[in-house]
This record gives structure tokens, sequence and C-alpha cells, in this order.
């Protein structure tokens, strides 16, 4: 098997110049001392209107530029980055995260086993060592998936992940490419991510999460000028989204009577937000219906019939009596 070894980081980027300015230099930094010698970095700016491409075209013009002319949200603007990508590994890099020497190290290993998708490493705070993201544990019931629960183990240094943070996820460049990158419907942020590893883990490749890789990550940094109702509505649709996409029939049958049922009293009440964030919902219900479809057909190729409830029993089976601390 071909060692994986060369990567291509892809920095999605909106009017976050002052970001690339300070952690652009923690990249170089993080390849090199990791032994990476085979590297490019690519930088997708999704019509940025702050200068960050006059910055790294003059600051950096080494860095592969993406300028795109509309605003493609961050499934479209990172899928756009993805495309240019040329090496064996995809690095999937937010402007807001700093990375730390020698990160890359304890990564590449994975990548020996012909059936990894990708790995993360462990997401702390700025200026401590609070721990904001560590493996996705899977909590699953009946038409209920849970995406908000992380897990780390005090004698495992390597996880499980239920999925990737969109935030630091190293994965195969191959695989990414079959499963067709992020799934833009989740435009224009939020939950893309979540579905991508479930798709990974149901075409039947594991996803893991690795404690020595460490990086930095201050609160929200990248959505934090966003209106917070607008967060809500967006997160709630897109959460209808994942379970329209990954629940099985019987469970989605159930799922969309129960939505049902909830939006009518929402109405009765007139909550105008929920009612907005169902009706956008049920505009996109094609593109649902087309993703899920493509789903079977990608499952079919590979010749899997995994559910989500089987990534759940295995990801939990594995953990076993471990103890684990969940956050």
């Amino acid at each position: 098997m071909k060692i994986k070894n060369s990567i291509s980081v892809v920095i999605p980027n909106f009017n976050g110049k002052s970001l690339l300015e300070k952690n652009i230099p923690f990249v170089y930094t993080a390849l090199k001392t990791s032994d990476i010698e085979d590297f490019e970095i690519i930088v997708s700016d999704d019509h940025s209107s702050d200068n960050s491409v006059d910055f790294i075209r003059t600051s950096y013009p080494g860095v592969i530029l993406i300028e795109n002319t509309t605003n493609k949200g961050f499934a479209g603007n990172t899928n756009i980055g993805i495309s240019k990508a040329g090496k064996d590994l995809v690095f999937i890099l937010n402007s807001d995260v700093e990375l730390t020497a020698g990160y890359f190290k304890t990564l590449l290993k994975y990548f020996e086993k012909p059936d990894t998708f990708g790995v993360m490493g462990r997401i702390i705070s700025l200026n401590s060592d609070k721990i904001q993201d560590g493996a996705k544990f899977s909590e699953y019931s009946f038409a209920k998936i849970k995406t908000h629960i992380n897990y780390i183990c005090k004698t495992k240094y390597s996880l499980y992940s239920y999925f990737l943070s969109g935030a630091n996820a190293l994965v195969d460049r191959e695989k990414l490419l079959k499963i067709g990158g992020f799934n833009e419907v989740f435009n224009p942020y939020n939950s893309e991510d979540v579905d991508l590893g479930f798709m990974a883990w149901r075409l039947g490749y594991k996803c893991y999460y690795d404690h020595n890789a460490v990086c930095r990550h201050p609160n929200s940094a990248t959505l934090k000028r966003e209106p917070s109702q607008k967060l809500k509505n967006i997160s709630k649709r897109n959460k209808y989204f994942l379970h329209f996409i990954h629940l099985n029939r019987l469970e989605l049958t159930y799922y969309l009577i129960h939505l049902a049922i909830k939006t009518l009293f929402r109405a009765i009440i007139l909550d105008s937000n929920y009612l907005k964030t169902t009706f956008s919902f049920v505009c996109s219900l094609d593109k649902c219906i087309e993703s899920r479809h493509r789903l079977k057909k990608l499952q079919k190729q590979n010749k899997q019939k995994i559910s989500l409830r089987d990534v759940s029993f295995f990801i939990n089976h594995e953990i076993g009596i471990t103890p684990i601390t969940r956050f």
C-alpha cells in the first residue's frame, strides 16, 4: 500500500484577513516540525470584502489562492478548495485555528489502514488547556440523532469518532472525492461536517480522534458576527436535513409525522421563527431526497448496508467498559 504522507491544507476564508495573518505561520510550522515535505496550502476565499485576497497574494505568493466571485457558503467554498487539492491527504482547517508544533506527527499512521477516512486532533481553548472538542460520542435513540457530545479517555489517546470536526479534519483525498466533499444543502454553515462523517462511516470507512495532536481555537470566532437567531434557525433546519438523510425508513416516517404535529402546534401559537425554519426545510426537500438516494447508490457501489444505528453500536461496543469522560 502506498504511504500517504503528502498534504493539501485547505483553508476556507470569509473576511478572515486578521485570522489568516495570525494563523498561517502556525500552519507552516506544524507541517515542517512534523517532517511533512510534500505539501501545498490552498486558501479558498468566499468573496471577502476585507482585503483577505490582497493579503494572501502579497504576503504568501506560494499559497494557492481561489477567489470566488459570489458567496458559496462553507460547504461550497471548501469544496472548491478540495477540488484544487493534489496531495494524498486533505487537511480542512478553519482560519481561526492555531496549530501546535508537530501537529501531524501522530496522525499519518492512521492512513496505513486501508479503511481510514480521516482523523481529527484535540481542540483546546486559545488561552488555556480546556478541551473544546474531543472524539465525537455516538448517542443514538429512536428517530433522534445527537451530535453535541464529546468524549475522551485517560488510558487511550486513539479513539473512534462519530464524525470529524470541520475545523481540523485530516482526510483521505480519494475517499473524500468519492463522497463528493461536503453536502452543499447544508450551506451556509452548520452540520456539514457531521453529515460527511456519517457518510464515511456508512460507506465502510472509519473516523478517528487522536488526543496527542493539539490545536487551539477561540470560541466561535468565525460565526460570532452572525445574529444569534439566524444561527439558531440554520442549526435547526440543518438538523432536519441530517435526520432526513440518515434515518432509516421507519424512523424517518415517525420523525416527519412528529415534525408535522409540532409545526401545527407552533403555527397555532404563531411561532414565526419555528415556522420559517420548517418552511426552509420543506423548500429543500428535493435536495434531501436526492442526497438520500445518492448515499444509497454509493453504499451499493461499496457493497455496504451500514445504518447510523450500526455505526453507533460499533463505536459504543469498541468503548466497552473503558472509562471515558463525556462533555
